[in-house]
């Protein structure tokens, strides 16, 4: 039984009688540059997660790059975030001219280990960064804390985590910004990339929307340093029809790690047979995947700044972590046969 990391060809064919339609009014309309759909998306996004604006971008690096330019964020600066993520979270903070500070995570979650973060903010500390990774929540009322205290923003890379819960809000929507990504492989997924920023801070938001548009407030007249960076209108048709769905497709990921409020972008086992256990279910044909094999701080690109950073946690659950597939179009049998495929695996 071949089982993949996402059968996006099974939720193309359960949604395609919605989409096809949809798309095709909007070809029809001729309106691919912040056409309706995308000022709908916008608003729909912004009610769901429960924030005051949200602003369509081009792609969640993007997102988090035109979030740190709006604080802004530049040389000097620095930001505190995890070495256990997409590179992304990282590379927009040197984007910017500011540097990132790597913090270890916590074991249990593999998110940022809030008892290190204090020790980490020095006098250049700009915000602290957290990515709530493969869909888990950061518990961020500690951070947010700490951001008061010292004068700092608290960015939300949500990523990976759209449409999980924290203290009554949406992920991304409790911070200064959140940032999320439309990627195919997303649990909010396009058909290609696209990005979103929410915030409830109006001067935030409209300094956004202006980085997003070649730093132009009116056109022709470009006031910043600014970013081509738009959500196209194709898109905005696929990802309306895919959100009033978002809340049952993060239920069914729930149902099969039977978990809480998690929305299981991946859903990650540690191993020290880590290589072993991969090669078992690949060869029974179960996808499966390695995020991260290389830590940030251990990446060539950050070896002149970063190469004495030793964070043992992170690269122990760098050296231990297999995905597997976690997909709301799994079928119960395939989730019983891929248990099956890894008890044998274990044993």
């Amino acid at each position: 039984m071949n089982i993949p990391m996402l059968d996006l060809k099974a939720e193309y064919a359960l949604l395609r009688d919605e989409i096809e339609p949809a798309v095709v009014a909007a070809l029809a309309a001729c309106q691919y540059i912040g056409g309706p759909n995308v000022k709908a998306f916008e608003a729909e996004a912004a009610a769901y997660a429960g924030a005051k604006h949200a602003i369509a971008c081009a792609s969640g690096t993007d997102a988090l790059l035109i979030a740190l330019r709006a604080i802004g964020l530049g040389p000097g600066d620095e930001v505190i975030t995890t070495a256990f993520t997409f590179v992304a979270t990282a590379s927009t903070v040197v984007m910017c001219g500011a540097s990132p500070v790597f913090v270890d995570i916590d074991p249990r979650t593999f998110n940022l280990d809030l008892n290190l973060v204090e020790a980490a903010i020095t006098p250049r500390t700009k915000a602290i960064l957290p990515v709530h990774l493969f869909g888990q929540p950061v518990h961020l009322a500690p951070l947010k804390e700490l951001c008061d205290k010292y004068g700092l923003k608290l960015i939300e890379d949500a990523a990976q985590s759209f449409g999980a819960d924290y203290a009554g809000r949406k992920s991304g929507a409790y911070g200064d910004i959140g940032c999320t990504s439309f990627y195919p492989s997303k649990n909010l997924s396009a058909f290609g990339d696209g990005g979103l920023m929410l915030t409830d801070d109006d001067r935030l938001a409209a300094e956004m929307r202006v980085l997003a548009s070649h730093g132009s407030r009116v056109r022709y007249h470009h006031h910043v340093l600014g970013y081509n960076s738009r959500l196209d209108e194709i898109q905005a048709v696929i990802l309306r029809v895919k959100l009033k769905r978002l809340d049952h497709f993060n239920d069914r990921r729930r149902a099969i790690a039977d978990s809480g409020r998690h929305v299981y972008h991946q859903y990650t086992i540690l191993s020290d047979r880590r290589d072993a256990i991969q090669k078992v279910l690949t060869d029974a044909g179960i996808a499966c995947a390695v995020y991260y094999p290389v830590p940030l701080h251990k990446q060539e690109m950050f070896a002149a700044t970063h190469g004495n950073v030793t964070l043992p946690v992170t690269e122990s659950v760098a050296q231990r972590c297999l995905s597997l597939p976690i997909s709301p179009m799994l079928r119960d049998d395939q989730v019983k046969h891929i248990a099956g495929v890894m008890g044998q695996a274990l044993a």
